[in-house]
């Protein structure tokens, strides 16, 4: 159950229904075994690969399972209590 549900809160014009698309920085560096890629701006979000190529993939899919596991943590922590939700802008 999401937060949304859960807290019986409503974000108006469904804020939270939508993709986002934020700019981050993958960072790739050769080694012996291929290529190994981080994000700079998401810790945990690392990968490798045996090509650029498969080591960008590998890294997008890095970078959804790091978000989707830290929306699955803060729905465990907010969980019985009030939860505000709302878009946040990131200018940096």
């Amino acid at each position: 159950m999401s937060l949304r549900k859960s807290a019986g809160l409503r974000p108006s014009a469904a804020a939270y229904d939508y993709g986002m698309a934020l700019q981050l920085t993958a960072v790739f560096r050769k080694v012996p075994e291929g290529y190994i890629g981080f994000v700079e701006e998401l810790p945990g979000a690392n990968t490798q690969g045996a090509t650029l190529e498969e080591a960008r993939a590998n890294l997008q899919e890095a970078v959804a399972m790091v978000l989707e596991a830290n929306r699955e943590l803060i729905e465990e922590a907010a969980s019985g209590g009030e939860v505000i939700r709302e878009p946040f802008k990131v200018n940096a």
